[in-house]
């Protein structure tokens, strides 16, 4: 049976370069797709935000150039909360997938200095 779900994720970059927003945008989704064992066919949409000091590139721009024109994608501005939270050059990610898991068996996926936002889900 294929479910509707949602995978959260996010990652950070060393620099706001464009070269930095799409590799590091692809790595992400690689690794959310790899975890979940979905392919491009599964991704229903995407939507992403970036922290107020990413300007260099849409992180959907990474997507469209790994071949994937035909997903729904929207970027935006994360909120500027002060706290834990607010991590500088972030890239957040929530897609919408069909899968045969459960809401158990999604694996978030959260890298480099994005760790933090979600230190209590497991590798």
């Amino acid at each position: 049976m294929t479910n509707v779900a949602a995978l959260r994720g996010a990652t950070t970059l060393d620099a706001d370069t464009r070269d930095e927003v799409m590799s590091r945008t692809s790595e992400l989704l690689e690794e959310l797709m790899a975890r979940n064992g979905l392919t491009t066919d599964d991704v229903i949409s995407l939507l992403f935000t970036a922290t107020d000091d990413v300007v260099s590139e849409f992180p959907a721009a990474a997507v469209r150039a790994a071949g994937i024109s035909d997903v729904p994608m929207l970027c935006a501005r994360e909120l500027g909360i002060h706290g834990d939270s607010n991590i500088a050059l972030c890239i957040r990610v929530m897609a919408h997938v069909q899968t045969g898991r459960s809401r158990a068996e999604l694996r978030h996926t959260y890298l480099r200095g994005a760790r933090q936002l979600r230190s209590d889900l497991h590798e």
